[in-house]
């Protein structure tokens, strides 16, 4: 048993003997030679550069999945019927919220609270509660999809208090 104990300890020490080494050469090579510090920068510039382009490849794929998801709303078409409409607002909101509670599911959510504005009369001052009430990350997809959907009228109601008369309170 002391024979196996000792084997371990100058294995441990044989591999931290090695990376010490490796480390000091490997200083010693950045601090002396141009060249391969020019080669350690070169490295890093075409890394960042990869990792750019994949941070950009990944946003193009998110949102085109978000397109996707808007088309497919928009070729379901909504409810006209007025009782219709509202029991299909009911629903998506329900759907949207309990979604939004999970950040992995946020397109989900937001595609839910999407067509609650597809439905709803003033669009406009709905956003003005999802901003209060739901989350960052969903909120971005939303606006995401808001931006996409060109058909989409979020302008508020209108409602300016400057119009109405005062009541004599002064």
């Amino acid at each position: 048993m002391v024979q196996s104990t000792g084997l371990v300890t100058a294995s441990v020490a044989t591999a931290a003997t090695v990376v010490l080494a490796y480390a000091v050469y490997f200083d010693y090579k950045r601090r002396n030679e141009a060249e391969f510090r020019r080669n350690l920068r070169r490295n890093e510039r075409r890394q960042a550069r990869v990792e750019k382009e994949e941070a950009e490849q990944s946003t193009k794929q998110f949102r085109a999945a978000i397109h996707a998801k808007v088309d497919e709303a928009k070729e379901e078409g909504i409810p006209t019927d007025l009782e219709e409409r509202e029991a299909y607002f009911k629903e998506q909101m329900g759907i949207g919220e309990a979604l939004s509670a999970d950040p992995t599911k946020a397109t989900e959510a937001a595609l839910g609270l999407y067509k609650c504005l597809k439905v709803h009369p003033s669009p406009g001052d709905l956003i003005a509660l999802y901003d209060s009430v739901i989350p960052k990350p969903v909120l971005d997809v939303l606006a995401e999809m808001i931006a996409y959907d060109s058909s989409l009228d979020i302008r508020s109601s209108g409602i300016n208090l400057s119009d109405i008369p005062s009541v004599g309170l002064d």
